[in-house]
């Protein structure tokens, strides 16, 4: 098992190509998993949750495993799967275990870390370019798993224990994932370090404004409810997974034969 996830390589990498596609998708799962996440805790056991759901997360993530190349319906299933569920576990930890939210804040920015230190020091690199083999595939959903957990528990620190609320969270985050981008521009800034530095952002950035619509008026939101949000977030995500699919194929078939 071993050599297979060492020397077992695909064709090219299995993560898609970065435009605005991709970061579009991208925070609209983010916040789909918060109001799921929120309408599941909080209606159910929250240890039965969270293991129901990584069950499905580990299906689906077997499913885009064993794909021999990105292929955009599984690609996606997988991240949405993983927004649900890395959701899950930073609320559960906060809902079923009382623990606070700058407790695992730190606690997932630490796990986080590890896993970037140890990518890189097995790899020798972070870009997601080089998602060519089966380890290193394991390598990125790992790190993705935790981002949606780390972003998870910032949002909601910044929400409730900071007392900012969720808008005012939802503005601060939105300034601030342009920053890493600025400072690649502008500055020199290095482009994998700037992607994992927005990639973090887009998740309390998305969860921030999925709460602002889904909780009540008492609590500072539009009181939408996190089942609708999460239904409209869906309902979104399905419609631009689509879209992005046909024009990836489209791609394709005009590109140059050889």
């Amino acid at each position: 098992m071993p050599d297979f996830f060492t020397t077992h390589r695909f064709g090219a990498s299995k993560v898609p190509a970065i435009g605005i596609g991709f970061w579009t998708i991208k925070l609209l799962t983010t916040a789909m998993g918060e109001a799921t996440s929120d309408f599941f805790v909080h209606r159910f056991s929250p240890p039965v949750v969270v293991v129901v759901a990584g069950l499905v997360f580990l299906v689906v993530l077997a499913w885009q495993l064993t794909r021999p190349t990105y292929q955009t319906l599984a690609y996606w299933s997988c991240v949405v799967m993983v927004s649900v569920f890395g959701t899950m576990c930073a609320d559960v930890a906060h809902v079923g275990l009382g623990v606070a939210y700058a407790v695992s804040t730190t606690v997932f920015a630490l796990v986080l870390a590890a896993i970037f230190i140890t990518w890189f020091r097995v790899e020798g690199t972070l870009s997601i370019h080089s998602i060519t083999t089966a380890r290193r595939e394991l390598f990125y959903w790992a790190t993705v798993t935790t981002t949606f957990a780390l972003g998870t528990a910032t949002g909601d620190m910044t929400a409730t224990t900071l007392r900012l609320g969720f808008f005012s969270s939802g503005l601060m985050f939105t300034g601030l994932i342009v920053l890493p981008g600025l400072a690649y521009r502008f500055a020199g800034f290095n482009a994998v370090a700037a992607f994992w530095a927005s990639y973090v952002l887009t998740r309390p950035l998305g969860a921030s404004y999925a709460d602002w619509l889904g909780v009540s008026h008492a609590r500072g939101g539009l009181n939408w409810g996190p089942g609708n949000v999460a239904m409209m977030f869906s309902v979104a995500i399905a419609m631009g997974v689509v879209a992005l699919g046909r024009a990836e194929r489209s791609r394709v078939k005009s590109s140059p034969i050889g």
